[in-house]
Parts: structure tokens; sequence; C-alpha cells
């Protein structure tokens, strides 16, 4: 096991001798996610794949770059026909670990042999269109279509599991239960496959002394039950004596008579009685339900109106936020500088991002998040950019042009207010140019600021020449 921090290999104790990390929860995290690759191990030896699949994924959630435990679940989704879900963890695994890693073989193992990846495309093809068939209820095609996917590729479990259900569909229970005994022989303890079997073996138990014809029940001709402790077996269809056509007549007339009198006298009141309480009844639901929808509306009403006034609300601070000079507009602008930076590295291009921004906001007012990004940004090429600006302005200086020498110290003084050379000559160019007010503030700033520079000397005498008393 090796560090996660510096990568060398780990001795017994919590820490790593190279680097002190604390890895004892890291060994613990290993530790989980080898115990379930083990328990993954153990259950495909045994076939139980289904088990094996979800041993092998808790090893993978505790540690993702077990390439030992996706290489095997890999193998696994292979055996069990799931060619492509095969292929998607070999590819993964290809990928955290580029050198050394078995799933280049099975991967070559696949694409060197151009007829077994068309058998993969064509049984992927095939089970796609037998869905397609089952959802158009063209059950028989869809049969036809999954023999021929079970043909190209036998140990295909999904395959398997269709075409029992269709089988258990059509009642051929004997099919179906050999469909689902093949999926056993595959993956013993697929889940949805016993459940399958279980229905299938409850079909076939009661009549398994009887042959049936095409997997259907024969429906039973006779009534069997007990009296007197023996069993009497009675036909259901027992044909009635013929009588003479008299008697027939005789016997519809009575019939019919007393079917009008019951009709009359039994049903109709009945039927009266049972109209007038079910139309009761409608009135009172639709009595009720027409309250209900009405105290429903009112409170939709007093909800919309309550949303209408927050939208307002929302709308007025939303305002403040997008429009010109807003502050998303800001911080987007902020944002597109810090990544110009980190890409490319040009400090000119961000401090001209950053001077836009400080014009057009008020940094020090901006949120904390704003304030601190925008600092950053500053404080990562403000030095440099800071010495760039002093030379220019000392060139200035030189010159007596004074205007262009103020402006290009006080961007040096603004990207690095530790820059006292800066500072110092700010106060110089401000005393050569007549302003005193400015001039003695900025020689204030550098003996507040520097104390114990090379330029106190120096500034002490500009102030007593503007007329400020020093010690």
């Amino acid at each position: 096991m090796y560090c996660y921090h510096c990568g060398c290999l780990l001795s017994e104790h919590d820490f790593c001798t190279a680097c002190g990390a604390d890895v004892s929860l890291y060994k613990r995290i290993m530790h989980v996610s080898n115990m379930y690759y083990n328990d993954g191990l153990e259950k495909a030896g045994v076939r139980d794949l289904t088990g094996a699949i979800t041993s092998l994924r808790q090893s993978l959630k505790f540690n993702k770059n077990n390439i030992d435990a996706r290489n095997l679940l890999g193998l696994v989704y292979f055996e069990s026909g799931e060619v492509v879900a095969a292929l998607s963890e070999w590819v993964i695994s290809k990928n955290l670990r580029p050198e050394k890693n078995i799933a280049d073989d099975y991967i070559d193992k696949l694409q060197s042999n151009s007829a077994r990846l068309d058998s993969i495309n064509q049984t992927i093809k095939k089970y796609n269109q037998a869905l397609t068939y089952c959802g158009q209820d063209s059950k028989d095609l869809a049969v036809i279509q999954l023999k021929k996917v079970l043909s190209l590729n036998p140990r295909f479990i999904r395959a398997h599991q269709l075409l029992a259900l269709l089988y258990m569909d059509s009642e051929q229970w004997d099919r179906a239960e050999r469909e689902l005994r093949k999926c056993t022989d595959i993956d013993r303890n697929n889940t949805q496959t016993l459940r399958y079997l279980k229905e299938v073996e409850l079909m076939l138990v009661p009549d398994e002394n009887v042959k049936q014809s095409g997997g259907r029940r024969k429906k039973e001709e006779t009534v069997r039950y007990v009296s007197d402790n023996e069993m009497i077996i009675q036909p259901l269809n027992v044909k009635e004596p013929k009588n003479n056509g008299v008697s027939t007549l005789v016997n519809l007339g009575i019939g019919l008579a007393i079917g009008l009198a019951a009709t009359y006298f039994l049903m109709v009141p009945a039927a009266r009685t049972n109209a007038k309480t079910e139309a009761q009844k409608t009135i009172t639901e639709i009595s009720n339900q027409s309250d209900a929808k009405t105290v429903r509306i009112q409170e939709l009403e007093s909800e919309l109106e309550k949303l209408t006034q927050r939208a307002e609300g929302l709308e007025g601070q939303l305002e403040g936020f997008v429009g010109a000079g807003g502050t998303m507009e800001a911080f987007d602008r902020l944002l597109t500088a810090a990544a110009g930076y980190l890409v490319n590295q040009d400090n000119a291009a961000t401090a001209a991002d950053l001077e836009n921004i400080a014009q057009a906001v008020n940094v020090e007012e901006a949120s904390e998040g704003f304030r601190t990004l925008y600092n950053t940004l500053l404080g990562a090429i403000g030095p440099e950019l800071s010495g760039i600006y002093y030379e220019e302005a000392q060139t200035y200086f030189r010159q007596e042009d004074l205007a262009l020498a103020i402006e290009f110290f006080e961007r040096a003084v603004y990207y690095d207010a530790g820059n006292k050379d800066a500072l110092y000559f700010l106060g110089r160019s401000y005393q050569k140019n007549g302003d005193a007010e400015k001039a003695v503030e900025t020689f204030q700033k550098v003996l507040e600021l520097f104390p114990g520079s090379d330029r106190v000397r120096d500034t002490k005498r500009y102030l007593r020449e503007l007329g400020v008393t020093v010690e």
C-alpha cells in the first residue's frame, strides 16, 4: 500500500514515514475495499455472479482505483453476457493504469477478433429488436429474435430471462423452466431468475402428474366432492331428458309469468330506490367537490398574489446584479480575468482587467468573496508590474515629465504597497510638481510604513523644506 500524498510505501504505522501524513483512515478504507474485492472473488468462484457484482461495486465505492476489483468486475460482466458493460470497466481500468494492466489483454483479445466484435454487435441489435417487438406485442417475432441472440451469445442472461417471460406469458411453463435453469447454470443466485423460477414451479407442481398439451392446463370436465367419506365424481354437462312439446310450452309460460312478476314486485322498486340513492350520493359528491375546488381556488389566488409580490422584489434585487456595472457583471469579469491569468500568465492583460473592474465597481464595498479573489490576483501580479511601472516612472521623472511620472509611480504603489522607492519618488514628483499637500502626505506614509529604510533621512529633509517639523 502506498501513501496517497507522496506515493511512498507505507509501513505498519498510522502515518507516512516519508511525508508524515495521517494514513489511518486511508488504510481502513483500503482494507474495506480489499475485503469486498476478496468477497467478490469468492462469489465469482462459486458462480454467484450477482453477489460478486454487488461486492465488487462496493469495493469500487470505497476505492475507485482498485484495478483488480474493476478488472474482475469486467470479467463477471463478460461471463454473464454483458459484453458492453465489461468493456466499459476495462477501458476505465486502462485509463486509470495505462501500464502493466491485464485489461489491455482483455481488450486486445476482443479487438483482434473482428468476427467476435461483429457477433457482439449483432447480439445487441437483435436483443434491442426483441425488446421493440415486445413493446409492439409481436411476441412471436420477439421469441425468434431472442433465439438468434442466444445462438450468438448463449451466456446472455437477460436474453434467457426475457425468453422465459415470453414463454410464461404463453403458458409454456416447461420451456420457461428450461430457460431459467440455463440462467441458474450461469449465475446461481440471480434474484430476478429465482423470482421467475419460483412462479414457474408454482404453476408446474399442481399438474406434474398430468400431461399438458402445449404447456396449457386442460379444463376440468368433472366436479369432485366428498360425501360420507366417499369421493363423488359428477359430470359437469348432464343432458336433460327430452320433454314433449305441450309440457315445454306450459313450463315456458309459467316461467315467463313468474319472471315478470318478480321483476315488477322486486327488481323495479329496488332499482328505483338504488337510483335515487346513487343520484343523491352523486349530488352530494359534486357539491363537496365544488366547495373544495372553491376553497382551493381561493388558496391558489392568495399564493399567486404572494408569489407576484416576491417576484417583483426579486426583480428589483436582480437589476442591481445583472445591470451595467452591476455586481454580477463585475464578478463575471473578475472570473474571466482570473481564468486568463491562470491559463496565459499574462500579467499585463490581467492588470488591465483589474483596473477596468476597479473603475466600474467599488472593490471595498463588494462582497467578501469578490474582494478576496481581487486581492489575490492583485497580489500575484503586483510585485512584477510594480517594478515595470517604477522603471517607466523613473524615465519620466528624469525627463521632468512630472504628470506621467506621477501616474506611473501611483500605479507602482498601487500594485505593490511595499515598494518604498516608488512611494518616495511619488512624493518627490508631487513636490516638484508643486502639489505640497500630496507631497507631505506621501512623505509621511514613507516614514510610517518604512521607518528603518534608507529613504528616511532624505524624506525628513524634504518635509522640512515643505515646512513640516519632524524629529
